[in-house]
C-alpha cells in the first residue's frame, strides 16, 4: 500500500511538472555566443533545447512574400511597402539573410517535435491580414505541417480567419482585453496574454481552463512570474530564457 501511494504521489509529481511547458520568444536567441531573434540558427537553438515550441512572427512585403520578422521595419525599410528583393539586401545582424517564412518552416520540418507557434501579425487592412493569413495557412499547408504548427495574433480579425479558413487549426489571441468567456464565444481555442494581465485578473486561467481554454503568458523572462504561473496551473509560458526554465 506505502508503495501505491508513493507511486501515486511520484505520478501526480511528474503531471506537476508536466503542467507548464516552455516556447522560445522569436526562437532561443540569448544564448553564448549570442545570435539573433527570428533567425533561423535562433530556430535551430530551440529544436536543440527539446522544449515544447519555437514562436516567430510573419508578415508580408510589398509583392506579396512572407519574412519573418517582429518590427514593422528591416533597417530603414518598411517591409509592407518594399519588394522582397530591396529587404534582402540587408542581412541580419548576426549574418544570415533575412528570412522568408518558406526558409524558416523548412528549418523546422527538420524537427517534428518542435511546435511552430506561428505568429500573424497585424497589417493595414482587413484585405491585407486575409490574404496575409491564407497565403501563411497555405504554405503550411503545402510543407505538410498541419499538425506542427499553432497560431497566434494580436489581431483578432486575423485569429478568426483562421479559424474560418482551417478550424481544427489552435488559435490564441494576444492583446488581453477579452475575458476566457469571450474567447470561447469568439470560438478560439485559447489566451496568450502577458503576465501583467494575469496579474490584474487574477482568476483568469482558472476561468480560461474550466472553459477548456489554452492558456499561455509572454514574455516571462522572471524566474518568479514563472513559479507564480506555474503555481496557477498555466499550460505554456513564452519566454526569451527558455534554457532557464525549461528544468524548473
Amino acid at each position: 500500500m506505502k508503495n501505491f501511494i508513493l507511486g501515486l504521489a511520484v505520478l501526480s509529481a511528474g503531471i506537476m511538472n508536466a503542467q507548464t511547458q516552455i516556447i522560445a520568444h522569436r526562437g532561443y536567441f540569448q544564448t553564448n555566443p549570442p545570435t539573433t531573434e527570428n533567425s533561423l540558427k535562433s530556430l535551430e537553438n530551440a529544436q536543440n533545447l527539446k522544449i515544447y515550441g519555437a514562436e516567430f512572427d510573419v508578415r508580408m512585403t510589398k509583392d506579396g512574400v512572407l519574412v519573418i520578422n517582429h518590427d514593422e521595419h528591416h533597417g530603414k525599410m518598411e517591409i509592407s511597402e518594399t519588394d522582397f528583393k530591396e529587404l534582402e539586401k540587408v542581412k541580419l545582424s548576426n549574418g544570415e539573410q533575412f528570412p522568408t517564412l518558406k526558409d524558416y518552416l523548412k528549418k523546422g520540418k527538420k524537427d517534428k517535435f518542435l511546435k511552430l507557434i506561428v505568429e500573424i501579425k497585424p497589417d493595414k487592412t482587413k484585405e491585407k491580414e486575409d490574404e496575409l493569413t491564407a497565403k501563411t495557412i497555405k504554405m503550411i499547408k503545402d510543407l505538410k505541417l498541419e499538425s506542427q504548427s499553432e497560431f497566434i495574433s494580436f489581431s483578432l480579425n486575423i485569429c478568426k480567419e483562421i479559424k474560418k479558413l482551417e478550424p481544427s487549426f489552435k488559435v490564441q489571441y494576444l492583446r488581453g482585453e477579452l475575458s476566457p468567456q469571450q474567447i470561447k464565444d469568439e470560438g478560439l481555442d485559447g489566451i496568450d496574454y502577458h503576465y501583467s494581465i494575469f496579474e490584474k485578473n487574477p482568476t483568469w486561467i482558472s476561468e480560461a481552463k474550466a472553459l477548456g481554454l489554452i492558456t499561455n503568458s509572454w514574455t516571462v523572462n522572471d524566474i518568479a512570474i514563472y513559479d507564480e504561473l506555474k503555481k496557477q496551473g498555466i499550460d505554456f509560458v513564452t519566454t526569451n530564457i527558455p534554457d532557464q526554465l525549461k528544468n524548473k
